[in-house]
């Protein structure tokens, strides 16, 4: 067993807390880490971690030899980012996570783009609502709409453009229930809900949050489209779900003097990789078409 057998496999168990994950992320079985593992322990002399059912978790010895295992990966790959640096051409394989909806629509498009210009790249897309945790997913990139929660040291961040949110609804629905021109008259309108229960407004440069209620909640900005559409009730939504049934006239934009303010749509991935070229060109790439 040469010094480096079984670091790899360690280091990616301790950060995925799991034989499986770590498995996953390596694209080695679960035997072959369990094996190394187990060698690892043995050449130490010492238990790495405690195993239960549910999770593993690194002993105090793990811990301190995770600090000094990971340094010792960082350094490998900053070497090899440096000589990757030499040709700035993306190779390997990247993997990103995006918002459902906004990833299969916008950014599928323009990652392929990016492959096609660059086939010795491999892309892995997860297309999901959920915040995953990059480091303890394994992934490269995360894709984040709206306001950014504090972003740990861990990681980095770049704005590639904005989003704009509107209300609207159908003019069948307006042609019914009349156009709403104030926020407090909002209580008497069909709003049709989804993952938060209120709307976000501005009013004399203030941000107030309204409280709504209708007949239909759903956690897809699509299903609330197609409601909004068929002149069930009024929506607020991100202008990527809007503006071609805005542009058509099938949605009508109101309460637009209560508009908010832009919000962002970031490039979210971790400092240890933002010198690889694939990260850098893909953000670069990503950032000229949104922005």
């Amino acid at each position: 067993m040469n010094a480096w057998d079984g670091i790899s496999e360690f280091v990616a168990v301790t950060e995925r807390q799991s034989f499986t994950r770590a498995a996953n992320q390596l694209g080695i079985s679960v035997a072959q880490v369990s094996r190394q593992i187990t060698a690892l322990e043995a050449k130490l002399g010492v238990q790495l971690f405690y195993r239960t059912t549910r999770k593993v978790s690194a002993t105090e010895a793990g811990q301190v030899y995770y600090q000094h295992c990971r340094q010792l990966l960082d350094g490998l790959q900053d070497a090899e980012r440096a000589i990757g640096t030499l040709t700035q051409l993306p190779r390997g394989k990247l993997k990103l996570t995006a918002p459902t909806t906004y990833g299969e629509t916008v950014i599928a498009p323009l990652v392929n783009d990016f492959v096609a210009r660059y086939p010795e790249l491999e892309v892995q897309c997860r297309f999901s609502n959920q915040k995953l945790d990059l480091v303890l997913e394994g992934y490269d990139m995360a894709i984040r709409l709206g306001r950014l929660d504090s972003t740990p040291g861990s990681m980095m961040s770049q704005q590639l453009s904005t989003r704009r949110l509107y209300v609207c609804a159908a003019p069948s629905y307006l042609s019914k229930r009349g156009e709403p021109h104030s926020l407090s008259e909002l209580a008497r309108h069909n709003c049709l809900v989804g993952t938060l229960d209120y709307w976000r407004f501005e009013e004399d440069g203030r941000e107030r949050n309204i409280r709504i209620h209708g007949s239909i909640h759903a956690n897809s900005g699509q299903a609330l489209v197609d409601a909004a559409r068929k002149g069930i009730g009024i929506v607020q939504l991100p202008d990527y779900y809007v503006d071609p049934w805005i542009a058509s006239g099938d949605l009508i934009p109101v309460l637009t003097r209560y508009q908010p303010s832009d919000e962002g749509i970031w490039a979210l991935y971790p400092t240890n990789r933002h010198l690889s070229p694939k990260i850098r060109m893909l953000v670069e790439h990503l950032g000229r078409y949104l922005g």
